[in-house]
């Protein structure tokens, strides 16, 4: 699937903590349902056999709305569910390497917490930025804040689209209006709503004016 700008506007990455009771697909339908743009597996607890399984399962949902599922770090699950791309952080394989195993149709993203490592993931050939943490972490206890002056500085510095990433919640998303932003990833902000389309909606109308 051919990657757009648009697909980062609301960026729904998973994590099966968060679930109450639900399958991961029937949750990330949900997300689908409210108007999320783009899809990331990302399941640290699981082995690499039952993660390909749930990518299968996963894909197909996401397919149904014609919206690219990505795979966080794992470019051996990817190829072997047929999904649409990775994500790498700076800790896991490089753009580079990446790009070279996936070839030229598949989405890499990569994440960055600075202007040197943003410029660096461009450079490799990623698609995209996800730069954070915007507003501290839930799942990255040591993530570091971005501040809306940083991403400005970033988002002008590179030519690829950036999304924000850590803490971001439908009471803090307006703060980063005028960042030059594409688009916001999300994790419990969904996935720990009680309504997950009604959440994705919501941060789907809040994300109007990143830009």
């Amino acid at each position: 699937m051919r990657f757009n700008e648009e697909m980062l506007r609301v960026y729904a990455v998973t994590d099966r903590r968060w679930l109450r009771g639900k399958t991961l697909p029937e949750a990330v339908e949900e997300a689908l349902k409210g108007g999320a743009t783009l899809v990331q597996l990302r399941e640290k607890e699981m082995d690499s056999e039952s993660l390909a399984e749930e990518a299968v399962q996963v894909l197909a949902v996401c397919r149904r709305y014609g919206v690219p599922l990505i795979i966080d770090d794992n470019v051996r699950v990817c190829l072997e569910s047929g999904a649409d791309g990775v994500h790498v952080g700076q800790s896991d394989m490089n753009v580079l390497e990446a790009r070279k195993l996936l070839g030229p149709e598949r989405i890499v993203g990569a994440t960055a917490h600075n202007l040197s490592e943003a410029l660096q993931a461009q450079e490799e050939g990623a698609d995209y930025l996800g730069c954070g943490a915007a507003f501290g972490s839930a799942t990255k206890k040591d993530a570091k804040p971005i501040n809306r002056a940083q991403y400005k500085v970033i988002t002008s510095s590179v030519r690829i689209p950036v999304c924000a990433i850590g803490g971001i919640t439908k009471e803090n998303i307006k703060e980063l209006h005028g960042a030059g932003l594409s688009g916001v990833a999300v994790v419990s902000a969904l996935f720990a709503a009680d309504d997950i389309e009604e959440a994705a909606s919501e941060l789907k109308k809040l994300s109007e004016g990143l830009v």
